[in-house]
């Protein structure tokens, strides 16, 4: 038995902050409620197919009399009202109440809907049980909005969702809608729009998630939110170009493609664990596509956008994790390393000493919205390093005969100049340098991905973390991807990487570079920010405020894969599971104060893994043995 179900993920609607009206998923489509009503359902997207602007809405005549489902304002019968519900990854139930006495007679009723989404459209089934011992005459009144499928094709689906349709009518099928009421009794009703096969559900991998349970008040959601927000990035389609295709997010019919700056970027060893061996499907899908002039793949592998600077970092950190669980092929680490090289090419060589490379503006980095952190900058040269680095060491694992003494030469000679071009001791962060000689001191969250790539001296990282401090990068709900104190970059209505907030990764990614250097207190205080998440929201959006709690209401995707990063961060940084790409493992937990945590379920190249973090105390356990804290497991 898998140790989780789908309804292990489930979220109390009464609790939901979303972005955005709420969505569920099956192997194929997405769907939404139509927020404030009980049964209303909006758009669904289906690829090819595309219904943004499709409504169904529901009335009811009970005795001749019409009761809307609007949840309209005011005192007295305003009709059916919203009582709360559930959201599972592949369905959404919500609860009505109509409570009226009138003309001497009652009219007690209880409506729950259902939605769940198929292969191309929905089923919507309402359930109306009697409170009274009244007998009623009800007739359902649907209301399909006579929109039109937008046909998409797969090669088209990028980060904007599509638009309205004008291609397809969409099919429309109910039950009877009228029927007799008897006394306590219930009676159904089922709508299809589309075709909503239920031949469609999701081959989920629940088998292979970690169980982490804990009494910390709200380590345990936000886990398992972070593991939610990977399921719904999750697809099998059989027209995509991998079976699973992991999308960036895809729930609101946005960015269904696929990038790899923040598919191998945030989580790579946990999506590994998730996708088993066909994590080499999914790099390959990548190698495929010409990622020197590419940032995506679309759904059906077709290469999307301009080049993007961290992408050959990013599929590098996910071969890596991919040959900790089985062994790489030498031809895979071949292509990796073509493109890295052949990306690198994209971008000209900084005007000192040619090591560094110049990434251009916006458009090829993070896109904050003021200038700061643009052309000759520290990250991503200092993930380029790191790139070099992982590369030869795969060289070396797999008979590759890449030419590593190179690689680890140029990977050192990199980690130097950033520090002697880029580094201002004075204000204690990294300038970034124009074509022109111009430079900018951005304080932006990226600095720490320069921590996190191995290139700070220890003076250098002690300067950086004397940043997070309130009032700077840390918020009361997360950080802020410029601080606070900068105030020629700062602001507050694009957070995404110009501060007030966060791309959804940053934070997690944040605490786990603080463990991996050596800073568990600091990395607890941050990570312990985002709790308020995993009680709030079903799955993650792009990103959130770090001096509120919430999340822009538009503009931004809904979902991201990058959610994952909270869970990667509690298993490689807090309970300090450390995969190598030789196959070997090393456990090294960081107790704390707070309370006890226990990990269960977790397969590591055949090996059966527990730790348990309790009373600053930690017990790590392989096969059933006991194992010191920092002891190499080899592979079986």
């Amino acid at each position: 038995m898998p140790p989780y179900s789908l309804d292990d993920f489930s979220l109390d609607l009464r609790r939901a902050v979303p972005p955005a009206e709420l969505w569920v998923r099956s192997a194929t489509g997405t769907v939404t409620q139509l927020a404030n009503t009980v049964c209303g359902v909006g758009g669904w997207f289906a690829p090819p197919l595309a219904a943004p602007d499709s409504r169904l809405t529901i009335s009811f005549e009970v005795d001749g009399r019409r009761i809307v489902d609007a949840a309209r304002p005011g005192a007295g019968d305003r009709g059916l009202l919203p009582a709360g519900g559930t959201w599972y990854p592949d369905r959404l139930i919500r609860h009505g109440t109509y409570h009226q006495y009138a003309a001497g007679r009652l009219t007690s009723l209880a409506v729950e809907s259902t939605i769940v989404p198929g292969a191309a459209g929905y089923e919507l089934t309402l359930t109306i049980t009697n409170r009274s011992a009244n007998t009623h005459e009800v007739s359902i009144q649907p209301d399909l909005a006579p929109s039109k499928t937008h046909r998409v094709p797969l090669s088209e689906w990028g980060w904007v969702p599509p638009g309205t349709g004008t291609d397809d009518e969409i099919p429309f099928h109910h039950s009877d809608l009228t029927a007799t009421l008897q006394p306590h009794g219930e009676l159904r009703f089922t709508f299809t729009v589309g075709s909503p096969s239920h031949s469609t559900r999701s081959n989920y991998p629940l088998e292979r998630l970690p169980v982490l349970t804990s009494d910390i008040p709200g380590l345990e959601q936000y886990y398992r939110r972070s593991l939610a927000s990977g399921l719904v990035c999750w697809w099998d389609h059989p027209d995509f170009v991998t079976q699973p295709f992991i999308a960036t997010s895809g729930l609101d019919g946005g960015a269904l493609c696929a990038y790899a700056w923040d598919t191998g970027g945030y989580a790579p060893n946990l999506l590994s664990l998730m996708l088993g061996d066909c994590v080499i499907d999914i790099i390959e899908s990548f190698l495929d596509a010409d990622l020197t002039d590419r940032y995506a793949i679309a759904p059906d592998g077709t290469g999307l956008g301009v080049a993007y600077a961290y992408s050959g970092w990013s599929l590098v950190s996910l071969a890596r994790a991919a040959a900790a669980e089985r062994p790489l092929d030498p031809t895979l680490v071949s292509r990796l390393y073509d493109v890295l090289i052949a990306l690198d090419k994209q971008f000209r060589p900084d005007d000192q000493t040619g090591v560094l490379r110049d990434y251009g503006d916006q458009s090829n980095l993070l896109e904050m919205r003021s200038t700061g952190w643009e052309h000759v900058v520290a990250s991503p040269n200092a993930e380029r390093a790191w790139a070099l680095d992982a590369l030869a060491d795969l060289s070396d694992l797999t008979g590759a005969a890449l030419p590593t003494a190179e690689l680890r030469e140029s990977a050192q000679q990199i980690r130097a100049e950033v520090i002697r071009q880029l580094w201002d001791a004075d204000a204690g962060w990294f300038r970034s340098r124009y074509p022109d000689g111009h430079t900018e001191l951005a304080y932006s969250i990226q600095a720490y991905d320069v921590l996190r790539a191995g290139a700070c001296p220890p003076d250098v990282a002690a300067a950086l973390i004397s940043h997070l401090r309130p009032g700077a990068f840390l918020g009361e709900y997360g950080v802020s991807s410029v601080s606070a104190e900068d105030a020629l970059h700062y602001e507050t209505a694009d957070i995404d990487w110009s501060g007030a907030g966060a791309y959804t990764g940053e934070a997690p990614q944040l605490a786990l570079t603080l463990w991996e250097h050596g800073e568990p207190e600091r990395a607890w205080d941050v990570l312990r920010r985002l709790f308020w998440m995993g009680e709030h929201y079903p799955y993650f959006p792009q990103d959130h405020y770090s001096d509120k709690p919430g999340a822009p209401a538009t503009g931004r995707r809904i979902n991201i894969i990058a959610g994952l990063t909270g869970a990667e961060s509690l298993l490689t940084g807090l309970l300090g599971i450390h995969p190598h790409p030789d196959g070997s493992l090393t456990i090294t937990p960081n107790p704390i104060a707070a309370g006890n945590i226990r990990l269960t379920n977790l397969s590591y190249r055949g090996h059966a893994i527990e730790v348990v973090i309790e009373s600053r105390r930690t017990t790590v356990t392989v096969d059933g043995h006991e194992v010191a804290s920092g002891q190499v497991i080899p592979p079986r």
